[in-house]
C-alpha cells in the first residue's frame, strides 16, 4: 500500500483493533487499490475510499426469547447496513455463537464487493445473531426468530434492505422470520431471499452457491490452464449447502470429490463422496458428517477436520467457513500440486496462504467472486418477486452459469488490465471497488 492507503487502514487500525475479521478484509482490499488510487486522484480529494471501507450504520438489539421450558433466554442481534450506492443493501443472516460486530462487518464488506461483481443492483450488508440454532427445537427456533424479526423489521423493505440466509440461517429460518414480517408490515412483499417455493422462493436458490462456484471454477480451469474438472481429484471442505452442491456439480462435469468435512472431522471416500448419503445424514437427519462410515465403511473418518487439506488433489474447494485455510495447508496443498483452490465460504484461506499459492502459480479464487452465485440467485428471487412471476429451475440455472462466467471474464480482464493477469483477488477487488466508486461519485457526499 502507498502512504495514502497505509494511513486509511492505520487509522481502522487504532479505532477497530480489537475487530481482527474485519481488519483483515479491510487490508486485504485496500492493498489491491493503490493503482487505482494513482490513476484517479478524484477518490482522494473525495474520500470515497474512506467513506467505502466503513458501514453506512450498524444496528444493534436485544433478542429475548422463550426456551421450550418457559425460561427467557437472551441474545445480540445485528444488522450492518454497509453500502447502498448501487441498490438497496443485501446480504445473509448469519445465527452462530462466534457472530458479533466484527466478523459482519467483514463479511458486509466483502458482500459489497461481491453483489457489484454479479451485476445486479444490490448494495451490500449483514446481519444476524450469536444465536445456535443447533440442539434446538423447531419451536424454539421459531420463537427465537420472531422474536428477531419484531426488532429488525423496522430497518428492512423491499428497497431499503433484503436480508437472506447464511450460516445457521436456511428454509425453517427464511419462513419464520418472513411470515413474522408479514403479520408486523401487514404486507406480502419479497423482504427476504431463499424464502420456500410456496411463498415467493425461487427455484435453484438452494444450489446456486455450490453451482455457481463449479461454474466460476470451470471457467477459470479452461481459461488459465486449458483444462477442466474431467479426471479430477478435488478435496471440498463443508457439508452444508455450498459444499453439498458444489460437490454434485463437480461430479456432474466429471470430477471425482473424494472429501467433506464438519466442524469435528472428515470423512473421505476414495471411490468418491456418495452425496445422497450425505444429503439424509445432512439435510434429513441433521447429523455429523462420520455416520457416513455407517453406510460407507470402506471410507475413512478422520477427527480432525484442520487435516483435510493434506488429502491429495488437484482442486480444492473450501467451502466450511473463515480462516479455515491457512499458510501451513496452503504448502501441503502446493506441495501435493494443486492446481486451482476457488473459495466457496467468505475468506477461508489466511492473506499468507493466499499468497503463497499466487506465488507458486496455483489458481486462487476468491470468495466474493467465485462464491456469488448464492446472492446472484437472491437477486434473481427479488426480480421474480417485482414481476410475480416464478422462472424454471433450467432458466435460473441458466443465468446463473452466466453470472459466472461474467464475473470470472470480467475479473480477469480487470487482473490483466492492471497488469497481474492470474490474479484473480486483485482483479475481483478492483473491479467491485470501481463500480461502487464511481456510483458513491456520481451520486455526491452522502
Amino acid at each position: 500500500m502507498n502512504e495514502y492507503l497505509e494511513n486509511i487502514y492505520k487509522d481502522l487500525e487504532a479505532k477497530y483493533f480489537y475487530q481482527k475479521e474485519y481488519l483483515n478484509a479491510a487490508k486485504e482490499i485496500l492493498s489491491s487499490l493503490e493503482l487505482v488510487v494513482n490513476q484517479h486522484p478524484e477518490l482522494v480529494t473525495e474520500k470515497v475510499i474512506e467513506r467505502f471501507i466503513v458501514p453506512d450504520r450498524i444496528i444493534t438489539f436485544r433478542v429475548s426469547w422463550l426456551d421450550d421450558n418457559n425460561n427467557v433466554q437472551i441474545n445480540t442481534g445485528y444488522r450492518v447496513q454497509f453500502n447502498s450506492s448501487i441498490g438497496p443493501y443485501k446480504g445473509g443472516l448469519r445465527f452462530h455463537p462466534s457472530v458479533n460486530e466484527s466478523i459482519l462487518k467483514f463479511l458486509g464488506l466483502e458482500q459489497v464487493l461481491k453483489n457489484a461483481l454479479t451485476g445486479l443492483p444490490m448494495g451490500g450488508g449483514k446481519g444476524g445473531a450469536d444465536f445456535d440454532p443447533k440442539g434446538k427445537s423447531d419451536r424454539e427456533v421459531m420463537r427465537f426468530c420472531q422474536s428477531f424479526m419484531n426488532e429488525l423489521y423496522k430497518y428492512i423493505g423491499p428497497n431499503e434492505d433484503v436480508p437472506a440466509g447464511d450460516l445457521g440461517v436456511g428454509g425453517r429460518e427464511i419462513g419464520y422470520m418472513y411470515g413474522q414480517y408479514r403479520k408486523l408490515v401487514g404486507r406480502e412483499e419479497g423482504t427476504l431471499t431463499g424464502k420456500g417455493l410456496t411463498f415467493g422462493g425461487s427455484l435453484g436458490r438452494t444450489e446456486a452457491t455450490g453451482y455457481g462456484l463449479c461454474y466460476f471454477a470451470s471457467k477459470a480451469l479452461s481459461t488459465l490452464r486449458n483444462t477442466s474438472f474431467k479426471d479430477k481429484r478435488i478435496v471440498i471442505s463443508g457439508s452444508g449447502n455450498v459444499a453439498i452442491y458444489a460437490c454434485q456439480k463437480a461430479t456432474e462435469l466429471g470430477g471425482k470429490v473424494v472429501t467433506l468435512s464438519d466442524s469435528n472431522g472428515y470423512i473421505y471416500d476414495e471411490e468418491g463422496i456418495d452425496l445422497a448419503l450425505v444429503k439424509e445424514i445432512k439435510e434429513v437427519r441433521r447429523g455429523r458428517i462420520k455416520e457416513y462410515l455407517e453406510k460407507r465403511p470402506s471410507a475413512k473418518y478422520v477427527p480432525n477436520s484442520k487435516d483435510i487439506w493434506s488429502v491429495k488433489c488437484d482442486i480444492a474447494l473450501p467451502c466450511a467457513t473463515q480462516n479455515e485455510l491457512d499458510l501451513d495447508d496452503a504448502k501441503k496443498l502446493v506441495a501435493n500440486n494443486v492446481i486451482g483452490v476457488f473459495e466457496g465460504a467468505n475468506m477461508p484461506c489466511s492473506l499468507d496462504a493466499i499468497k503463497y499459492f499466487q506465488d507458486n502459480k496455483v489458481i486462487f479464487s476468491p470468495g466474493k467472486a467465485s462464491n456469488a452465485g448464492g446472492v446472484a440467485v437472491s437477486g434473481l428471487e427479488m426480480s421474480q418477486n417485482s414481476l410475480r412471476l416464478s422462472w424454471t429451475f433450467e432458466e435460473v440455472d441458466k443465468r446463473l452459469k452466466d453470472i459466472m462466467e461474467n464475473i470470472f471474464d470480467n475479473t480477469y480482464k480487470t487482473a490483466k488490465e492492471y497488469g497481474d493477469e492470474e490474479n484473480l483477488l486483485l482483479g475481483a477487488n478492483i473491479f467491485g471497488f470501481i463500480k461502487v466508486a464511481e456510483a458513491m461519485l456520481k451520486q455526491g457526499i452522502i
